[in-house]
């Protein structure tokens, strides 16, 4: 039930004045930049200029941090789809098939794709949010380890599904990445496999990994090619051919309203968000897609599924935050800080008794969305010279961003060192046809996965299958991945059986 009183507040707030908006496109621009940097996160951004909100109110406040945030989301997606370099492990999908198409010259497309699908996802995310904010919570509450102990399981399907040439070699990289999660410090605080090295103690960093298996081994693999794009024609950066993307992105409405549904359900739930959404999607587009076999390959339905579900978790983040004063992330446990700078708390009592500033968020950010297509757009024509630039310069250059981000994630030589590891773990697996997304995506939900499923065992008193029957959600929520995993591809089979004896 939306409080009309408290909304027509909130729209005199954001309209009466000019000074709430000031700082959303310098926060925009920061996302967009430190979202494209590997190895820079979106919170660490948040957190670097978290400062500045001192002297600020609390929406403006709210405005700058979370534009960082929207800005971020995307930026990510930008070096996903020009070099295979994911900015955030919620990017990881936009990879897929963003980077074939802009290895075949098709990057203008490609990034018109991904900023349309962004900018959609964004607002249905907030969309919903708007609509649905304290029944989102209360569904929030519900959902416990074993509810996402079944997210994660759906997110690692995606492993089975990434070799089209072999699912074996496909399922022996992704379980290669759930044994390395598996190293460091368990969560009963049993020591693994650390070979005596404390770096290891808390496991592998997964971001300086995920950045030396895909950045740094895509670099070693490229080091004997001029560009990127070797089509000289294909290099130029079209204003028609970036719009001429935006509209491919709706073309396929399927996708980007499954997508963005999926990221901002699976975002509102704390410690999962748009690094599963991401992953989710994608498999999902795959497994409806009426061509799955070309997934992989540059179709922009991958692109799509992916940017449109790390987008729209944005919004299912936020859910948490506003209505329980839960940080879902690192870059929502920054806006949590923003919310005690201001001597604010999140929670039920915030939406009862702040209503109008919970609807001012909100629809900050609605229109945050619109200046993201604007922004964005103007920014592709900067970031998508990258293709131009001579790999001579390129290669070395954005290895040594690579080491940095590394050690900024870190802050200790166990970075560099991680990324140098992980791109020749990642050039042998490419040369021998092993999916380094499998291993990636291993690596990143195994521990997440380990955490809950023991979680889940406490609670359950070890008779997990009984405590099942007495979570509906839970229920619910395995009956769909049964469903989707394994019900609708054997319906597909046969109807493909049938179909061809029918055609004899």
């Amino acid at each position: 039930m939306i409080d009309q009183v408290a909304l027509s507040d909130a729209f005199t707030l954001l309209g009466s004045s000019f000074q709430p908006w000031l700082w959303v496109i310098p926060g925009m621009i920061i996302g967009l930049v430190f979202g494209s940097i590997p190895g820079l996160q979106i919170s660490m951004a948040m957190a670097v200029f978290l400062p500045v909100t001192f002297s600020m109110d609390f929406l403006q406040a709210m405005l700058f941090l979370t534009a960082i945030f929207t800005g971020g989301a995307y930026g990510g997606g930008v070096t996903a789809i020009l070099m295979n370099i994911p900015g955030s492990s919620s990017s990881i999908a936009t990879a897929f098939d963003g980077y074939p198409m802009a290895r075949a010259g098709r990057h203008n497309e490609a990034l018109g794709i991904g900023l349309a699908a962004s900018v959609f996802g964004a607002f249905v995310g907030y969309l919903l949010l708007f609509l649905l904010i304290q029944p989102l919570a209360s569904l929030v509450l519900r959902i416990g380890p074993l509810e996402m102990v079944v997210v994660i399981l759906w997110g690692l399907t995606l492993i089975a599904t990434l070799n089209e040439g072999s699912v074996a070699k496909g399922l022996l990289a992704g379980f290669f990445g759930l044994m390395l999660s598996q190293v460091g410090m368990s969560t009963e605080g049993i020591m693994r496999t650390t070979i005596g090295n404390p770096y290891l103690i808390d496991g592998i960093p997964v971001v300086p990994a995920m950045i030396g298996v895909f950045a740094a081994a895509e670099l070693l693999r490229l080091r004997g090619s001029e560009v990127l794009v070797d089509d000289e024609a294909a290099r130029d950066i079209s204003f028609s051919r970036l719009m001429a993307g935006v509209c491919e992105a709706f073309r396929h409405p399927v996708v980007l309203i499954r997508g963005s549904v999926i990221g901002a359900v699976i975002g509102a739930i704390p410690g999962v968000g748009s690094s599963v959404a991401n992953l989710v999607s994608y498999g999902e587009a795959r497994r409806t897609s009426k061509a799955p076999e070309q997934f992989g390959t540059g179709t922009p339905e991958g692109v799509i599924a992916a940017e449109s579900a790390n987008s729209s978790s944005e919004g299912g983040s936020m859910t948490a935050l506003l209505a329980l004063g839960i940080p879902g992330g690192g870059a929502t446990a920054v806006l949590l800080a923003a919310f005690s700078f201001h001597n604010l708390v999140g929670g039920p009592s915030f939406i009862r008794d702040q209503t109008h500033l919970v609807y001012s968020i909100i629809l900050g950010n609605l229109g945050q969305v619109v200046l993201l297509a604007i922004v964005g757009i103007l920014m592709l024509r900067v970031l998508g010279l990258v293709v131009r630039v001579p790999l001579s310069y390129l290669v070395p250059t954005v290895l040594v961003m690579c080491a940095w981000g590394g050690y900024g994630i870190t802050g200790t030589v166990a970075g560099p060192v991680t990324v140098a590891v992980f791109a020749g773990l990642g050039w042998l697996m490419r040369r021998h046809g092993y999916p380094v997304a499998a291993t990636i995506i291993g690596l990143l939900l195994g521990r997440m996965l380990e955490g809950e499923l023991v979680r889940t065992l406490q609670i359950s008193g070890g008779n997990p299958v009984a405590y099942l029957f007495e979570r509906p959600l839970a229920m619910l929520f395995a009956a769909l991945l049964i469903l989707i995993v394994v019900v609708a591809p054997l319906v597909k089979r046969r109807r493909a059986i049938r179909a061809a004896n029918e055609a004899r």
